[in-house]
This record gives C-alpha cells, structure tokens and sequence, in this order.
C-alpha cells in the first residue's frame, strides 16, 4: 500500500485524491491546504487526515507526495520532499520561470529521488492509441499536426492574474501533446494572441484565445489553436496528416446516443470539462507515478519534459508580444 499526502485541496487537488482513493494499492494518507475549511472537507470525502504541510514532508507513515497547490509553491515542496526520500508527482508547471525549473531540477537529479510532472493528456487513452498508430507507422511520415483545445468558459480573472498567461497556464498541455506525438525536436515557433473572450483577462495583462504555428525539424508543420470559450462544450481534438494517410482523436460526448429524422442527426453534448474528458486519463497517470513509487520505474513524463514545455511556452509569449518567429 502506498500512503499519499496530497499537498493542496482546491480543485485540481480534489481531483488527485478522489482518484488516489479508489485506486487498489493507494491510500491517502493525509491532506493539506492553506484554507483548513478545504482540506478538512477533502479528508472527510476521502478519509485521511489534515495536517500542515511541512509535517506531510516529514511525516514516516508517508510514502509518497503529491503537490497541487500554487505553481509558485511547486519547485520549493519539490525540493523538501526530495530531500526528505519521497518520491513526488507534481502538478504542472514546476515554476514560471525556466532558471528555478533548472535548479529545481539539479536537486531532484542530486537526490535520486523520482519525480513525475503532471501531463494528464498523454495516458488519454485516445491520444495514446493515437501515439501508437503514428509509432507503427500507420500513416507514414508526419506532416502536420492539428490540437484543438478550448474551455467552455474562462477561469476567475483573480486565476488569470497569477497564472503566468495563457502560453504558460494552458497552452503548455498543448505544447507537451506536440513533443508527445513528434518524433524530431520543435526548431521554431510564430504565435499570436487576441482578447475575443472577457475585457476582464485583458485588463488583466492575458488573452483568452490563440494560436501557434511551430516547425519542427525535418519540416512538420504542427498547428494549436487554443480558446477560453467554447459554447458547445470542453473541445479537445488531434488530428495527424501523414504521407500516407491521416489520424484523428475526437471529442467525448455525454452519451453515445444520436437521433436521426427529417430535421437532421443531433447528439449528445461535449463532456463540459477536464474532470470528466480526462477521469480515466487522471487515473492511468496515477497508475503510472504508483510504479515508479514501487519498483522504481522511470517517470514516464519527466521533470525535463516539464522544462521543454515551459520554454515552448515562454517562445511563445515573446513571438505574440513581438509578432516575430523566434527560434529554439
């Protein structure tokens, strides 16, 4: 049995611990947060105890340690729970800024200790057998690539405020799906952002839709376009041109059911959000990190992996300020 502290009750931490208590050899263990009101409803839902987070670290009837708090508390717990032999899952992004990803990184690498960064969209079954296709050579060589990604609606701006934008927040997850599925290095990157969803965000310094145009070598055009709004539902979709064919990953749907007559075909609406769309991505990715706790196997999404998305990330944010392609 592997006891967890989940470090962290708000809603992606929520997320962790509901899946970690219905997995047959997890256990959480204990839980923390800076509002005591929220860990204690998690601890109740999924029966562990509260307890400060230092204590979580330092704790011996803790095996593991899963940080979902703030990204500027992540490469700090990273450190102590290393340093304490716990192996860590984390929550993207390790930090904001790439030269404390790095140092950060140095102590996990000095420490031995694994670490598993938090992108869920890899064990997505459908983006999985989509990887595997490419792998087999399904379609030949890759061309272009398609990631379509939109939220129903835009977080609380007060979310925006800290989240280090839109490149950073949420487009990373695209930006790791694009190295996930390529088989040659991303050379360069021309991105552009527009505020077509909430003035609040802009005011706020962000915007809430963009788009991404990236070359990798060898000449595979890979394309993301991202959305704070969809209004039909949470839309996340891959689609993969190859010299001799094409790959699609599609939406999920409330039900499979569709209705056909004289007016048309019409079904079921999109999933609504990531808690849904990913449930059993979030569960295989636990599944995953549980091995490395058990037999040392080697993190399958490492912290390097979580450093080559936030430089994506942080060339695109410059090339949308300046308009310019800008070279990795």
């Amino acid at each position: 049995m592997i006891r967890f502290g989940v470090l962290g009750s708000g809603r992606i931490g929520q997320v962790h611990a509901r899946t970690l208590a219905h997995l047959p050899g997890a256990k959480v263990a204990a839980v923390s947060d800076a509002f005591e009101s929220a860990a204690q409803s998690l601890a109740g839902e999924v029966g562990s105890d509260v307890r400060d987070t230092d204590a979580i670290v330092a704790s011996d009837d803790i095996d593991a340690i899963a940080i979902c708090t703030p990204t500027d508390t992540h490469a700090d717990l990273i450190e102590a729970s290393v340093r304490a032999g716990k192996p860590v899952f984390c929550e993207k992004p390790i930090d904001l800024d790439t030269d404390r990803v790095r140092s950060c990184l140095a102590t996990v690498a000095e420490s031995g200790v694994p670490l598993m960064i938090g992108f869920q969209r890899r064990f997505d079954p459908d983006f999985v057998a989509l990887k595997a296709a490419l792998q087999d050579g399904r379609i030949g060589k890759t061309e272009q690539i398609a990631i379509t990604s939109r939220d129903p609606g835009p977080p609380p701006v007060d979310y925006i405020k800290r989240s280090g934008g839109i490149f950073r927040d949420m487009m990373i997850h695209d930006f790791d799906m694009a190295r996930f599925l390529l088989d040659a290095p991303i050379r360069r990157l021309i991105a552009t952002g527009s505020v077509m969803v909430s003035d609040e965000i802009g005011a706020a310094g962000d915007v809430d839709t963009a788009t991404v145009l990236m070359e990798a070598e060898g000449g595979a055009q890979i394309v993301i376009s991202i959305s704070r709004r969809a209004t039909y539902g949470y839309d996340q979709r891959i689609e993969v041109l190859g010299s001799e064919g094409m790959l699609q990953a599609g939406n999920h749907t409330e039900t499979t059911v569709l209705r056909a007559g004289a007016d048309g075909f019409s079904g079921a609406p999109l999933q609504n959000f990531f808690m849904d769309r990913y449930a059993r991505a979030y569960a295989d990715e636990m599944r995953a990190f549980m091995a490395c706790v058990a037999d040392g196997t080697p993190p399958p999404v490492t912290g390097a992996d979580g450093l080559a998305a936030l430089e994506l990330a942080d060339a695109a944010a410059q090339s949308a300020t300046s308009g310019a392609w800008v070279t990795l």
